[in-house]
């Protein structure tokens, strides 16, 4: 069985917990405590050498880090990564596009603020804001044209996109300000169904938050 070694409290982490649901995937979880440097450890080490989850562990003990390539693995072959030439390059743009400017920003700025690390890292918050902000607007620009950002069907460039930026409202964004942004955020929130939670960095007594 497959074995997705995971922090719940992270949306990389989250982005592969529902794929695999919407996919039907029987899957084992493996919790690394981040936090007390579990996923600095030799044996975690040694399925990501950049120490960071999700890494899903294949059958065989073979092992995939970065949230996106795994996505992009699971999918193979299901309407959720098109086989076409053209709409699988618009699906990997998005997937850039989220780790360059919606993880790193809206995924910082939010990890920031829920774990009282704001002030500390207060020099960088307003260049962050403005990321931030751009890359909302450029998302409803793009939203205005299509129902789903590579065309009219949920993709993993959805799943991916979605998993933080729907939560932008944790750390002062408004949606509303985005209004094509917003009615897209309840057609993947409807397409991918209910039984994934956002879970709080609270629950982990170590995160600070």
């Amino acid at each position: 069985m497959l074995t997705l070694h995971d922090y719940l409290p992270s949306q990389n982490g989250w982005k592969v917990r529902v794929l695999l649901g919407v996919l039907n995937m029987p899957y084992e979880t493996r919790i690394v405590s981040i936090f007390e440097g579990e996923s600095h450890s030799d044996a975690f080490l040694a399925l990501n050498p950049a120490g960071a989850v999700p890494v899903l562990q294949l059958e065989d003990g073979i092992a995939i880090a970065e949230s996106n390539a795994i996505l992009t693995y699971l999918a193979e072959g299901t309407p959720l990564l098109p086989a076409d030439r053209y709409r699988r390059a618009k699906v990997m743009q998005w997937l850039f596009f989220e780790q360059y400017n919606v993880e790193p920003v809206i995924g910082s700025l939010r990890f920031w603020t829920l774990t009282g690390r704001l002030e500390r890292n207060q020099a960088m918050v307003a260049g962050k804001r403005e990321a931030g902000a751009r890359a909302l607007a450029a998302l409803d620009r793009s939203l205005a044209e299509t129902p789903f950002l590579t065309g009219n069907d949920l993709t993993i460039a959805d799943i991916a996109v979605y998993a933080y930026s729907h939560r932008a409202g944790d750390c002062g964004f408004s949606s509303a300000d985005y209004p094509a942004f917003l009615a897209w955020t309840g057609r993947v929130r409807d397409a991918i169904g209910p039984g994934y939670p956002v879970h709080p960095y609270s629950i982990d007594p170590h995160s600070g938050g």
